[in-house]
């Protein structure tokens, strides 16, 4: 990809002429998006994905490389939003998704291969003392909140601003129509007084507490420390159950952030890389509280989904989670995202620039804004432009991320794909840091 030489006097002409260097270079795609509009509303059927004038085609995946419709390629920092943290082409799973298909896939029966998944995961996260199966993070999740609310027979949910839990919890705007019509407590991220506050007045009708230890989709926001141990201490206090949401942190460490923080949640919701790349969902916890679930019990639950066992989910999960991204792999992978994230980091404050990576080990996301950022609303000071700009003008030098700037590592990615980053971010500095704001 050619660097970009031109440098304008404002950010709107820089982002317009940006936005028509990316249509001029793209051509098949527009063309199939325009396509696919008579098909589909918006020309897609999942709305991260759309960026204006149009988003890319991909037609191709190889390890940690996508090609679009019209040939470039690209390094992918994006890695489907965390979930293919075995990039696009690993063998071993591709081997066990081949070997069950010749099982037969549609069995309409238990499989043995979701007993080892299970034992697995509960290995790596001792916390799930019992688990049930499903297709996404977002079943994962309503699935556990309607339990929590079953049993302590309370109605509420407590929530965090910027959070997103899945398509039907989203909380980075004041109200969401598509969201889940529950009775939601809205608190604020990494403020311990007034969500003690807001949990003592509540207490009698609170469920339980949805949180994720870094709100991924709010920015890559860490929670600190000490506010999940007080979110901790005041939920078992009132018997409130805490839902530790790590569809995406659960892969920062052999066993996600829970485990790195010391703090026992009562519920944990997962999904993305555990089902090896392939459609999953997972939610467990407390064995008293799971066993609702048990069907033979007369008061059970119902717990049904056609593909929750899915078998080539269960073969890929098994390969995946229990061969490819074992614990020291996820160490390691972990390490590379902290060494990159703070080289990134020291390349802002050399150049001077309200520029920041937030963000845990393999997981990161850029802001246009200086100043510790503790909650979703404190990173509204950027500039949406200005992820706009680094969006585009990254893609033209073929590194491929997420609009909103968010980037996930995934494990072909090799220590000079780190390298290109960086010198791709250092060349947008260059050529853009006269519209970017001053530290």
């Amino acid at each position: 990809m050619a660097t970009l030489a031109a440098v304008n006097a404002d950010l709107n002409s820089a982002l317009e002429e940006a936005r028509a260097d990316f249509t001029r270079r793209n051509p098949k795609s527009c063309s199939l998006y325009d396509e696919a509009c008579q098909e589909l509303p918006g020309g897609n059927t999942r709305t991260a994905l759309y960026y204006p004038p149009f988003p890319l085609t991909m037609l191709k995946g190889e390890g940690a490389r996508l090609w679009d419709a019209d040939g470039h390629r690209y390094t992918d920092f994006l890695n489907e939003f965390t979930a293919g943290v075995y990039g696009h082409s690993d063998k071993t799973i591709q081997h066990a998704i081949e070997r069950a298909f010749e099982n037969g896939v549609n069995r309409g029966a238990i499989g043995e291969l979701e007993v080892k998944l299970a034992r697995l995961i509960r290995q790596r996260f001792p916390s799930m003392e019992l688990v049930r199966f499903v297709n996404s993070g977002t079943e994962a999740n309503l699935l556990a909140i309607q339990l929590a609310r079953a049993y302590t027979r309370r109605p509420k949910i407590m929530v965090f601003e910027g959070g997103y839990h899945g398509a039907v919890f989203s909380f980075s705007a004041p109200n969401n129509p598509m969201n889940a019509p529950f009775d939601y407590v809205r608190a604020q991220y990494n403020d311990i007084d007034a969500t003690l506050a807001l949990i003592e007045s509540n207490a009698a009708e609170l469920a339980v507490t949805v949180i994720e230890p870094m709100q991924a989709g709010g920015g890559c926001i860490a929670a600190r420390p000490a506010f999940l141990e007080a979110l901790r201490d005041a939920c078992a206090k009132h018997h409130i159950l805490l839902l530790f949401d790590e569809v995406v942190t659960s892969r920062l460490g052999p066993g996600g952030l829970q485990a790195m923080l010391g703090i026992v949640p009562d519920l944990t919701s997962m999904g993305k890389y555990i089902g090896g790349g392939l459609n999953f969902g997972v939610f467990g916890g407390r064995a008293d509280v799971m066993s609702l679930l048990d069907a033979r019990r007369p008061d059970a639950l119902s717990h049904a989904g056609t593909f929750n066992n899915n078998v080539l989910t269960m073969a890929a999960g098994c390969a995946g989670f229990g061969e490819v991204y074992t614990a020291e792999r996820a160490v390691a992978l972990n390490s590379f995202g902290d060494r990159l994230r703070n080289r990134l980091n020291e390349l802002c404050r050399k150049a001077g620039l309200a520029m920041q990576f937030t963000g845990m080990g393999s997981v990161m996301n850029v802001h246009f804004c200086a100043g510790e950022l503790l909650r979703y609303a404190d990173t509204k000071a950027g500039s949406a432009d200005l992820k706009d700009l680094f969006f585009y003008d990254l893609l033209e030098r073929g590194i491929y991320l997420a609009r909103r700037g968010m980037m996930a590592l995934s494990l072909p990615l090799a220590e000079a794909d780190g390298e290109a980053l960086l010198a791709a971010v250092n060349d947008f500095q260059k050529t853009r840091g006269s519209l970017i704001p001053k530290l």
